[in-house]
């Protein structure tokens, strides 16, 4: 058998994430069934994080073991041309050790979220971009964050569907700038709760908005109770950005 790493980019938005589900379309699935019809063999693909339904990624390490011979490329070529007309690619493949595991040899994971602060509707970035018509000031988000970074209790921002043994994280940056329309927010850490991102998302652009006062996105954190988040952002303004590894650093 041989372990394959593949690197995917995809629009979540047609699917109801990347894990296979019981009641529609996954990313796992997709590729899966991909291999399949390229191999004849049953896999199964393992991922470095999850996303939930209209959550992109821009490079998503997963991993597949394949017991027919292949080069790298001709296997992501062969992927590719089965994938389509689904909005997965796969944009990396390389073989690996069998000890390297895309989930379990991963030592950082980044996210960017994206807000298109703007009046009028969207068009080009429908579904890939949270839309906010209200005017937000970047500069006092990004000062709010600054309460989040570190090792936290994050229970307030945690799903109540949220399967980790524990609500503490270390989020090693959070980062708030504009770029034109856009208002960019970056997070870093070794691991994320269920909906971490989203929810943090979500309580800074009501600091931004002048809802919030700068404090009370600690306050909300302190209180440790998922009644004291202020707002839950979209998904599709969420995307995987890039995970890290030992050997690649």
């Amino acid at each position: 058998m041989q372990r394959f790493a593949l690197t995917l980019e995809f629009d979540g938005g047609p699917f109801m994430g990347l894990q296979r589900q019981a009641h529609g379309p996954s990313v796992q699935q997709a590729v899966e069934e991909a291999v399949t019809a390229v191999t004849g063999e049953t896999v199964t693909l393992h991922a470095a994080g999850r996303t939930d339904a209209g959550v992109h990624a821009l490079a998503m390490p997963v991993h597949v073991e394949i017991a027919k011979p292949f080069e790298p490329f001709r296997l992501m070529e062969a992927l590719n041309a089965l994938l389509r007309p689904d909005p997965v690619a796969v944009i990396a493949c390389e073989a690996v050790a069998e000890e390297w595991h895309a989930r379990f040899s991963c030592i950082g994971r980044s996210y960017l979220y994206r807000i298109a602060n703007r009046r009028a509707p969207l068009t080009l970035e429908r579904g890939r971009a949270w839309h906010v018509a209200q005017p937000l000031d970047a500069a006092t988000m990004h000062r709010a964050a600054q309460a989040l970074v570190g090792q936290q209790d994050f229970t307030t921002f945690r799903s109540v569907h949220c399967q980790a043994r524990s609500p503490l994280k270390t989020l090693d940056r959070l980062a708030v700038r504009r770029e034109g329309d856009a208002v960019l927010i970056e997070a870093e850490a070794r691991s994320f709760l269920h909906h971490q991102v989203r929810s943090m998302v979500g309580c800074l652009a009501l600091v931004g908005m002048g809802r919030w006062e700068e404090a009370q996105v600690g306050e909300a954190l302190a209180a440790r109770d998922r009644q004291a988040l202020g707002l839950n952002a979209p998904p599709e303004g969420l995307y995987f950005v890039a995970a890290r590894y030992p050997e690649r650093d």
